[in-house]
């Protein structure tokens, strides 16, 4: 074989392995990108109140306006998820701006222990900008043990600024919604750890 002819030989090794090695990380980047989508997209739910993406809040509202507002939970459970998940309180009607505190139920149907995590968004989704979480069971993942029932608090308000916004103010009722999805890594619950639980939402 002729020199020029392996010249190009090489060369032409040397441009496939460049462009393998090209696609090879554009497809790590590709699936580096889609894994931070998720996360990065309901970062901007909460901050924005996108899609009924509700807030949270560190304190409670200064301000509480004589005109109450109806609002309506409910409570559902995905596949995978062996258990009874309901709210105590069908509806409220707190004023605009009180902060209230309400309580869901969940029981492990199971004989085995699980973890959810809860999901939630509110209805009208105009609203999700205006319906700010203090406490809520959904921040963390909750793991039950097998049989176990447990009461999560949630306790918000509805900002007076809803009020305001063109596209809210003329809403009367909400309804704040939740679905536990299933979460690797369950784990049973330990006995000190449900009492440290009941303490603290005695304390609330």
């Amino acid at each position: 074989m002729e020199e020029g002819t392996t010249n190009k030989v090489r060369t032409a090794g040397r441009n496939n392995g460049l462009v393998v090695a090209m696609c090879l990380s554009f497809v790590v980047g590709m699936s580096a990108m889609c894994a931070a989508a998720v996360p990065l997209y309901r970062i901007f739910c909460e901050v924005t109140g996108f899609n009924g993406t509700t807030q949270r809040v560190d304190q409670a509202s200064s301000i509480i306006l004589d005109k109450p507002i109806k609002v309506t939970f409910d409570a559902n459970v995905a596949p995978g998820v062996p258990w009874d998940f309901k709210p105590m309180q069908k509806e409220v009607n707190p004023k605009i701006g009180e902060t209230i505190e309400i309580r869901f139920v969940a029981e492990n149907k199971s004989d085995q222990p699980t973890r959810g995590q809860a999901i939630f968004n509110v209805s009208p989704v105009e609203a999700g900008a205006y319906f700010n979480k203090v406490q809520c069971f959904c921040f963390n993942e909750t793991d039950l043990a097998p049989g176990e029932k447990r009461e999560m608090p949630v306790v918000f308000y509805v900002d007076p600024e809803i009020t305001k916004a063109e596209e809210t103010k003329t809403i009367t009722a909400l309804t704040l919604s939740y679905t536990f999805y299933p979460r690797d890594g369950a784990k049973p619950v330990a006995s000190n750890e449900g009492a440290a639980t009941k303490a603290a939402q005695k304390k609330l």
